[in-house]
């Protein structure tokens, strides 16, 4: 078993199809969308949003009775782990219109979808090209075996290279980027689901605490 696993390991067949595939997904998405959806890598593991969800929850509890109490210029000294939230918490207590934070969440949260769904993007490219890239090494594994055919010994070399790259391109889309891009897919989705959630009980509370008499009664109090 372990000589069998040993011949499935060919580092420069395996370095070019992971060039090629580099290649073709470069390409088709661009450095900078490349480089994010490999610094995704690191959120994949380490991100958790039902726990954020729940820390979100907790803070704007807090947020709404410090703008009863305060109103909404003191709403960003609730202290948050989370940049988002900080953030909004910030932009909440500088904004003088519900509209201006509504702007704000709205083109951050679209924002935020965009730079996802390019790091998606940048996984589904590497499961789209892995198998074709592969069907190409094939292809020239087996034109290696036609040529060859008078020398027997240069038909071992070709039918594993034929044999390897269709390996390596079926093991690279289907164990590594397609669920890698199924699982940045549902942390987006997710993410993005309560940090909405947030926006609009921010903008709720923003256009509660704009009526006119409320922060003429808060300047009172205060």
């Amino acid at each position: 078993m372990i000589g069998i696993m040993a011949h499935l390991f060919d580092p420069l067949t395996l370095l070019a199809m992971l060039a090629g595939i580099g290649a073709v997904v470069l390409f088709q998405n661009g450095w900078r969308a490349m480089g994010r959806g490999f610094a995704a890598l690191g959120p994949l593991l380490r991100a958790d949003p039902a726990k954020d969800r729940a820390a979100a929850r907790a803070a704007m509890l807090k947020i709404d009775q410090v703008a009863q109490l305060r109103g909404l210029a003191c709403t960003d000294r609730v202290k948050t782990a989370n940049p988002f939230l900080t953030e909004a918490a910030r932009k909440l207590a500088n904004s003088e219109k519900p509209e201006q934070f509504e702007l704000w969440a709205a083109q951050t949260l679209a924002d935020r979808a965009e730079r996802h769904g390019g790091a998606c993007k940048v996984w589904l490219s590497v499961a789209d090209a892995a198998p074709a890239l592969g069907m190409a090494g094939t292809i020239i594994g087996l034109v290696g075996m036609f040529a060859g055919m008078n020398d027997p010994a240069s038909l071992g070399p070709s039918m594993a290279l034929a044999l390897l790259t269709t390996f390596y391109g079926v093991v690279i889309a289907n164990l590594l980027a397609a669920p890698v891009a199924a699982r940045l897919a549902d942390l987006s989705e997710r993410e993005l689901a309560w940090q909405k959630e947030v926006a609009d009980r921010m903008a709720a509370i923003a256009r509660r605490e704009n009526v006119p008499l409320r922060r003429a009664s808060i300047r009172e109090v205060a």
